[in-house]
C-alpha cells in the first residue's frame, strides 16, 4: 500500500501541474489583454521546465569514486573525489549529491554527513571533492551516491540512488617504539638474561673439554679415537628473541590505544629482526603463530584493523578457558586496560614456563594510576610478572622501562 501511494504521488503533482496550467490559460482566454497573456506565457517556460525534470532520469548519471591512496592508517586526512558523467546534457537547475557510507567514518568528524548542493547546468562531467579528517581504523564502505534535483518551484523532487561500491580498509596507527629484548628470570637464585640462548646443533663450530652435563651426542668421537680424552662439540648460540603479544579485547575507552601499541611492538619487534605472533580472543579466538618478515607483518595489521572490542568476558576469564600455544623461550605480552588480582593468577602460569612475561597496562591521558593499581603492581612482581603502566600517546619508552624493572 505504502509504495503505492509513493508512485501515485508524483503522477498527482503532475496532474496539478497541468491544473495550473489550464488556469492560467483559462484566465488569460477569458480575461484578456497583455497582463493575462503575458502571465501565461511567463510561466508555460516553468511548467514545462517541471514537466522535463519529471521526466528526466537522473538514473542515467554515471558515478566513479576514487581515494587518492590505497593504504590508510589511523587519524590519516581522506581525500574523496567522486565524478559524475552523462550522455544528456540536460539543464538541471540544482542537484543535491549525498555519499553513502558508513557512519563509523565520520567518528572524528566535524560533520556527520557528506552531502553537498551543486548545479550542473549542461555539464555532462561534474568533479566533486572532499576530506574527511582523522579517520577511524577498521574497515569503511562506500555504498552508494544519492541523487537529488527538482525544478524551480519544488513541485518536483526526484531523487535516485546509484551504486558505487569501494571498501576502505583504515590499518591502525603506530608509533616508534624502541625495542630491547626482555630478560628473562630463573628460580635458580633469580639469575637473569637478556634472551633464551639456544645452541644450533646442525653446525659445529670448535671443540672443547668435555664437562658434567654436556649431553652424549655431543661427545667429538673422532677426537676420542685420536687422543683417548673425551672432548665436547662447540655449537653456534643463537639467541631466541621470539615474543607473543595477547590483546585484551573486553570493552574499553582505551581499545583504540591498546592496538596502536599492540600495532607499535609488532613493528617494532619485527624490525629489528625478531619474531612475534598475536593472540586476540572475542567472540572469535585468532591466533598467529609467531614468524618474522613483511608478510606476517600485513597479516598481524590486516587483523588488528579489522579486530573489535568485543570479548563478552574479562583476560583472566578469557585466559582459564583459552590456553596459548607457543614455545618456552617467547617472551609473553598482555596489552590490556585493567588489572585484578585474577587476572595476575591466571597469568602467573605463563610465568611459570620460564618466560618472560610483561602485562602493559594502559590508561587514558589524565586517567590516574591508583593505589590499588600499585598494590597489584606489587602483587604481580612477587609472582615474576612484571607491570608496566602506559600512558596514552606515550609508548616510546615501553620496551626500555621493562627492561630496567
Amino acid at each position: 500500500m505504502k509504495t503505492k501511494l509513493q508512485f501515485l504521488k508524483p503522477l498527482g503533482k503532475f496532474l496539478l501541474l497541468l491544473i495550473l496550467v489550464g488556469i492560467s490559460f483559462s484566465y488569460a482566454m477569458f480575461q484578456g489583454g497583455f497582463v493575462s497573456w503575458f502571465l501565461f506565457y511567463s510561466f508555460l517556460p516553468f511548467a514545462l521546465y517541471a514537466a522535463s525534470v519529471f521526466l528526466y532520469p537522473l538514473s542515467e548519471f554515471y558515478v566513479e569514486r576514487s581515494f587518492e591512496s590505497s593504504e590508510y592508517k589511523a587519524g590519516d586526512e581522506l581525500k574523496v573525489t567522486i565524478t559524475l558523467s552523462r550522455k544528456i546534457p540536460f539543464p538541471l537547475f540544482y542537484m543535491v549529491l549525498e555519499d553513502v557510507l558508513t557512519d563509523s567514518v565520520f567518528h572524528h568528524s566535524g560533520f556527520q554527513k557528506a552531502k553537498a548542493m551543486i548545479h550542473p547546468g549542461f555539464r555532462k562531467r561534474i568533479k566533486l571533492t572532499y576530506y574527511i579528517e582523522e579517520l577511524p581504523r577498521g574497515e569503511h564502505v562506500f555504498s552508494a551516491v544519492r541523487l537529488r534535483a527538482g525544478d524551480f518551484f519544488g513541485i518536483f523532487e526526484k531523487e535516485a540512488s546509484i551504486d558505487c561500491i569501494n571498501k576502505l580498509l583504515v590499518y591502525p596507527a603506530f608509533v616508534d617504539v624502541p625495542y630491547r629484548p626482555l630478560e628473562n628470570r630463573y628460580d635458580q637464585g633469580m639469575t637473569t638474561s637478556n634472551v633464551k640462548i639456544q645452541k644450533d646443533t646442525t653446525m659445529a663450530t670448535g671443540i672443547r673439554d668435555y664437562q658434567p652435563g654436556d649431553r652424549f651426542s655431543w661427545i667429538h668421537w673422532k677426537t676420542f679415537a685420536r687422543t683417548n680424552e673425551l672432548m665436547t662439540k662447540e655449537f653456534e648460540e643463537r639467541q631466541s628473541h621470539d615474543v607473543l603479544i595477547v590483546l585484551d579485547r573486553e570493552d574499553s575507552p582505551a581499545f583504540e590505544s591498546m592496538v596502536t601499541l599492540s600495532a607499535s611492538m609488532i613493528r617494532s619487534i619485527l624490525k629489528k629482526g625478531a619474531q612475534v605472533g598475536l593472540v586476540s580472543i572475542g567472540e572469535d579466538h585468532v591466533s598467529f603463530p609467531i614468524r618474522g618478515g613483511e608478510e606476517h607483518q600485513s597479516q598481524l595489521f590486516y587483523h588488528l584493523a579489522k579486530v573489535r572490542q568485543d570479548s563478552p568476558y574479562a583476560l583472566g576469564k578469557v585466559l582459564q578457558g583459552e590456553g596459548l600455544n607457543y614455545s618456552q623461550s617467547a617472551a609473553v605480552l598482555f596489552v590490556t586496560s585493567s588489572v585484578s588480582k585474577k587476572m595476575i593468577m591466571s597469568v602467573n602460569q605463563y610465568a611459570k614456563r620460564n618466560s618472560s612475561v610483561v602485562i602493559f597496562l594502559l590508561k587514558r591521558i589524565g586517567e590516574a594510576y591508583t593505589a590499588e593499581e600499585k598494590s597489584l603492581k606489587a602483587y604481580a612482581s612477587s609472582r615474576g610478572i612484571r607491570l608496566k603502566v602506559c600512558f596514552e600517546g606515550d609508548f616510546s619508552s615501553a620496551f626500555m622501562e621493562v627492561k630496567r624493572a
